[in-house]
């Protein structure tokens, strides 16, 4: 079956809109499958779930879907690609399974639970020519889209410091997050993986020279604790550049309010910064500083939860196959393996 799926063309906009099946439909999954319904370039073909209740739920929005039993069904039913959301183990094996089926992929982050894991994706997703993308959803934020902007310009002179921020007051509340095997890691493989992807998307990826971190678990040091995740976590990250890029991440801090989430750049001509308002988890503002001065370069209300469904469906429509890009997926895994001390 997989020999017949991969020798399958992408469908492009030439009349046909591109089928795609999603496993795993949560929450997450869920409103990914509305988001990406709303552009109208691809059919919603397959749904798969182990909850017959939430597969249910899924079924209320896209009703002439197929109900699948597993990602082989999925693919069985001809998708030319698949949404995943399901827990973190289970997303190397299963993107690689249906890239090596034909089908693109749009996974729920993080991609891998290590490096290696990441780069088995990227290799696979290159051997079968296929459109791989992940959720870095913050990306699509309209205040990180005008800083990376105004970054890339040269607009704050050379970048020498970065800090970035995410707390979460509550936490995961699956078991499975809590269990190394599962999940890879705490706080930083759930946060950190945007704060780290954030500082190297703006920068446009420079070489990384070093990585210090110190993760917690309750309040105590995780080192010698490999039954435990971490739940508190500072990292610094030396880049080529001579850039300082310190970031910190939590879950269930004492923090005063739902969740802190700031992203800060700073230049020898200006600053830049993107900050949650209120302690939301989804109203940002992004200010650029001039010496004591400030102007405001985005600000809510900014729907940006979906967009990075929505533009991978776009461009699998467009007929877009393997993009170079999926590569920079690998350098931030290999920063969160040296936080890990991997």
């Amino acid at each position: 079956m997989s020999e017949t799926l991969a020798a399958r063309p992408s469908r492009n906009l030439q009349g046909v809109r591109p089928k795609v099946g999603f496993l795993g439909v949560g929450w997450i999954g869920r409103h990914r499958m509305e988001a990406i319904a709303a552009t109208g370039a691809v059919e919603i073909a397959a749904i798969a779930d182990p909850s017959p209740e939430m597969a249910a739920e899924a079924g209320k929005l896209a009703p002439d879907a197929v109900q699948a039993a597993n990602l082989d069904e999925l693919l069985a039913a001809g998708v030319d690609g698949v949404v995943i959301a399901t827990p973190s183990a289970l997303h190397a094996e299963q993107s690689i399974r249906a890239l090596a089926g034909g089908a693109a992929v749009f996974c729920q982050k993080p991609l891998g639970r290590t490096a290696a894991e990441v780069e088995a994706v990227v290799d696979a997703a290159r051997a079968a020519d296929r459109l791989l993308a992940v959720d870095l959803s913050y990306r699509f934020t309209e205040g990180m889209r005008r800083i990376r902007e105004v970054v890339q310009a040269g607009e704050l002179g050379r970048v020498y410091a970065v800090d970035l921020v995410f707390h979460n007051a509550y936490g995961p509340d699956k078991a499975w997050f809590y269990d190394p095997q599962f999940s890879g890691g705490g706080c930083v493989m759930d946060l950190g993986v945007h704060l780290v992807d954030l500082a190297l998307w703006t920068l446009d990826f420079p070489g990384v020279s070093d990585v210090s971190s110190r993760l917690f678990a309750q309040g105590e040091p995780l080192t010698g604790r490999p039954d435990r995740v971490e739940d508190y976590a500072v990292a610094t990250v030396e880049l080529d550049t001579g850039c300082a890029v310190r970031l910190a991440c939590s879950w269930r801090l004492q923090a005063g309010c739902d969740a802190i989430i700031e992203a800060e750049f700073y230049g020898t001509e200006g600053g830049a910064a993107l900050k949650n308002v209120g302690g939301s988890f989804y109203d940002f503002t992004a200010e650029r500083f001039r010496g004591t001065g400030r102007e405001t370069l985005a600000a809510p209300p900014d729907a940006w939860g979906g967009r990075a469904a929505a533009d991978w469906a776009e461009r699998l429509a467009a007929g877009q196959r393997y993009d170079l890009a999926a590569e920079r997926l690998v350098d931030a895994a290999r920063v969160l393996d040296r936080i890990y001390g991997r």
